[in-house]
């Protein structure tokens, strides 16, 4: 008997308004090498070698002009259309309206254009094995916690830098959001999992799936896109690769 592959989609989050970039059109729409943010991204799903169902989920003022970039690039990868909500929290409640009860489903800002197909092809696997799977990287920094009166140096190995792809079961995934009421401290689709009960899974991320946020950011992203002949052999998962997760390990299928 064949086993049948686990439905996989991707739900790409695009409808934010681009304030803290303060860019003339929202981040997302920007361009980076020539063409829109959220073209880099969406690319990087549809050819990760896994048959994504793409959903990309936009603030309804900005789908009419995501047909004309379409064309404008010659950009023919298939996705589904979802118009957003008044936040990120709704909008991916949105975007959960077009996935079905089984597969696994993750959850990607449309910002983050540099994810590597290791870590989206990591995700997607130990999200299959543990629920859900969150792709993290360690703090290379020192920090320190600040309160009123003073600030108390901390241990930056215990602390970590929280990234997307978050993949996740479907089931697990929409049993969250449809009991969940938005909490200020949901800054994440983990945390709102989490709220439900389900321990979250750590895998390993890639330092340059940056977010892009600020203008200082595209500089970053347009120097690492040119240079990426130089780090693609490391960002492909090999077929007997271990899969890292924080606490223990096990062997990819």
């Amino acid at each position: 008997m064949t086993d049948i592959p686990v439905k996989k989609y991707a739900i790409i989050v695009a409808g934010g308004n681009g304030t803290r970039a303060n860019t003339p059109v929202p981040k997302q729409f920007m361009k980076l090498d020539g063409k829109p943010v959220i073209m880099h991204t969406i690319t990087k799903f549809a050819e990760a070698g896994l048959n994504i169902e793409i959903i990309v989920v936009l603030n309804k003022d900005w789908i009419a002009q995501w047909q004309e970039l379409c064309k404008d690039h010659n950009f023919n990868t298939e996705v589904k259309i979802i118009e957003g909500g008044e936040s990120r929290f709704e909008s991916v409640k949105h975007g959960l309206t077009l996935v079905g009860e089984d597969g696994i489903v993750a959850i990607h800002d449309a910002a983050r254009p540099l994810v590597s197909a290791k870590t989206i092809i990591t995700s997607y696997k130990a999200a299959e094995m543990y629920g859900n799977a969150i792709p993290a990287i360690p703090l290379t920094d020192s920090i320190r916690q600040i309160d009123s009166s003073k600030s108390i140096a901390l241990d930056r190995t215990r602390y970590c830098i929280i990234q997307t792809p978050q993949c996740f079961q479907a089931g697990i995934l929409k049993k969250a959001y449809s009991t969940a009421e938005y909490k200020i401290h949901f800054t994440d689709d983990a945390s709102v999992v989490e709220a439900s009960g389900e321990k979250i899974h750590l895998v390993d991320g890639n330092p340059d799936n940056i977010k892009i946020t600020t203008p200082r950011d595209f500089i970053l992203a347009e120097a690492l896109i040119k240079y990426r002949p130089v780090v693609t052999s490391g960002n492909k998962l090999k077929p007997a690769e271990e899969l890292n997760l924080l606490g223990g390990q096990s062997q990819v299928a």
